[in-house]
């Protein structure tokens, strides 16, 4: 008995030790490589909106925001939003959501299961926001740093009851209703089982295909109302690597669609591996990715205040590995966090809303709201899906 009662000594030491050395594993304490000015932009009054831009931050919550804020020494380009509203994340089926179940509740306005795209209970399609913008007239884009064959993405392009199922996805890319494709992933573009070259499907259904933001860049006037621009393999590379993608790809899908969609347009972009960042707890990769994410945000809201009929709403799909701030120094830019978890948790997130009509996003609210009101703001109808 007295040996029992060692050995269960002995594991409950060694269970304490290991436990208490994965909390501490995520405790971290970083600064940002480079801090960033941000911008400053008048507020924009009136009711009309001609254009919306959806940016999504994956994984991104008010901590994040908070955490950036300091290490960044008290600067953002969030700030600048003229209202907030709070969003409720959750999937049809499960309290907390994953980015597929999230995107598509912002694409549809309809609740989905966990790990579904744009697809009902019983796994038929659903409209989305881009089919029926294009059909009334509209411009659509998507633009993200990641595969477009992942969850976020895929829920304004494609529609399939399993967001793992790449090669079904793509492979739906030529039929979509999506002017303006950017993003990662070529290598399920034509390095497919089944053999297919989609690139070459895409050409024929009329779109202009470049494999670099460099190539498109080029194009200028040349460029065709349909696009298509894959400039990665897979994701695109860590924030100090890929440098001005994210705010260059923002900037040059703004200024494709205003010059191919006079009647206005609708544009989703993401910014994708703060969600990646926030799964493996990396406190430093994580800033750099939300850091990344809010140039982008400032140079979109210079856009937009230029236009004058822009409406640009940011906001999260859901919040990734509990993040708190639980101490740093404002002046020295340094952020100590914790992670409460590797996966996704139920947070309700917040939405900043920048340009005319933000106060018509303030409140809580469902995510499929998200999509209501941007369909009244657009002046949108179910039936021009028909």
């Amino acid at each position: 008995m007295k040996a029992l009662r060692q050995l269960t000594l002995l594991l409950v030491l060694i269970l304490g030790q290991s436990l208490a050395h994965a909390q501490s594993d995520r405790y971290q304490s970083v600064t940002l490589p480079t801090t960033y000015e941000s911008v400053e932009v008048r507020p924009i009054g009136g009711k009309e909106v001609r254009n919306v831009v959806l940016m999504i931050g994956d994984g991104m919550s008010l901590s994040h925001i908070a955490t950036l804020w300091t290490a960044n020494g008290g600067r953002i380009n969030l700030s600048n939003a003229q209202a907030t509203g709070l969003v409720i994340t959750t999937a049809r089926d499960q309290l907390i959501t994953d980015s597929a179940a999230a995107a598509t509740a912002m694409s549809t306005g309809r609740k989905a299961n966990y790990h579904t795209l744009a697809v009902d209970t019983l796994g038929h399609p659903l409209v989305t926001i881009v089919d029926i913008a294009n059909r009334a007239g509209l411009g659509t884009g998507v633009v993200s740093t990641c595969r477009l064959y992942d969850a976020t993405p895929a829920a304004f392009l494609a529609h399939n009851k399993d967001r793992d199922a790449l090669y079904e996805i793509i492979a739906q890319f030529p039929e979509s209703n999506c002017d303006l494709i950017m993003g990662g992933g070529a290598h399920a573009f034509e390095k497919r089982p089944d053999g297919r070259d989609i690139f070459m499907e895409m050409e024929q259904a009329g779109y202009r295909v470049t494999r670099s933001l460099e190539e498109f860049a080029a194009l200028g006037d040349d460029a065709t109302e349909k696009s298509l621009c894959v400039y990665a393999e897979k994701d695109v590379p860590e924030p100090l690597e890929r440098g001005d993608l994210l705010p260059d790809a923002a900037v040059l899908a703004l200024n494709h669609l205003q010059k191919h969609s006079p009647e206005g347009f609708f544009l989703m972009i993401e910014g994708s591996q703060l969600d990646d960042y926030g799964h493996t707890n990396d406190l430093d990769l994580l800033m750099q990715e939300t850091a990344d994410f809010d140039r982008t945000v400032g140079e979109v809201m210079k856009w937009a205040e230029q236009d004058g009929e822009t409406l640009v709403i940011v906001l999260a799909d859901h919040e990734t590995g509990g993040l708190t701030l639980v101490g740093g120094d404002l002046e020295r830019g340094e952020v100590q966090g914790h992670f409460s978890t590797g996966s996704h948790s139920g947070t309700i997130v917040p939405a900043y809303l920048y340009g005319p009509a933000a106060e018509y996003f303030t409140g809580i609210y469902h995510n499929t709201e998200i999509y209501r009101k941007i369909m009244r703001l657009l002046g949108l109808s179910e039936h021009c899906s028909n």
